[in-house]
């Protein structure tokens, strides 16, 4: 999968980097961890620092733009976002704290 990045707007306030890119992939349309893995290893972040907000594919293209947000820190994201797009880029394992409690 090829990703490139269309525009990146600074957002110092949040600790962020707002990003619009565009993916080229040859079967369907990528899922959001894997455009999450391949964003954030172009860009040189871990995983956990990368949000992905958004994916759109036309239908019967090969290309999929989206919208992803990539924060400083791992806590800058837990702190910021909301808890549904952190459980759909599987950010924050709250599963996990749950089962060390026990």
């Amino acid at each position: 999968m090829d990703v490139d990045i269309i525009s990146e707007e600074e957002n110092p306030m949040l600790h962020r980097t707002d990003i619009r890119f565009e993916t080229t992939h040859e079967e369907a349309t990528p899922s959001r961890l894997s455009v999450r893995d391949s964003l954030a290893a172009k860009l040189d972040k871990a995983s956990e620092e990368v949000v992905v907000h958004e994916l759109d594919t036309k239908f019967g293209m090969r290309k999929t733009v989206g919208y992803a947000k990539v924060y400083d820190s791992a806590e800058d994201a837990l702190d910021v976002e909301q808890e549904h797009m952190l459980e759909r880029n599987k950010i924050g394992g709250e599963g996990d704290a749950d089962a060390e409690e026990a």
